[in-house]
């Protein structure tokens, strides 16, 4: 069984920074991409920032020059340094890993259950 666990949301001002961490643990032998995720009320799940195993990363164009992805490939952490936050980056952030659970296994991805990011005045 694969878990990944977040960390790190918060309320925070317009302007202000967060730094979200996720975990992935439990039965993985490689992982290929891990990546974060959101969704604000009334829509759909949106991509935010993606990194491979081999440290290169994408942005969605909405927060590209304001949010950093960055990934430990020994401890199966990534995280997402976001600075100047708006009011629509109000959502709930989700981890993504598109992973081997072992050896022989296809490639699977797993989400973890969602961390709370609130961008208010």
């Amino acid at each position: 069984q694969v878990q990944l666990v977040e960390s790190g949301g918060g309320l925070v001002q317009p302007g202000g920074s967060l730094r979200l961490s996720c975990a992935a643990s439990g039965s993985i032998f490689s992982i290929y991409v891990m990546g974060w995720y959101r969704q604000a009320p009334g829509k759909q799940r949106e991509l935010v920032a993606t990194i491979t195993s081999n440290g290169n990363s994408a942005y969605a164009d909405s927060v590209k020059g304001r949010f950093t992805v960055s990934r430990i490939t020994a401890k199966n952490m990534v995280y997402l340094q976001m600075n100047s936050l708006k009011l629509e980056d109000t959502a709930v952030y989700y981890c993504n890993a598109d992973l081997v659970p072992g050896l022989g296994y296809s490639r699977v991805y797993y989400w973890g259950q969602g961390t709370q990011v609130t961008v208010s005045s």
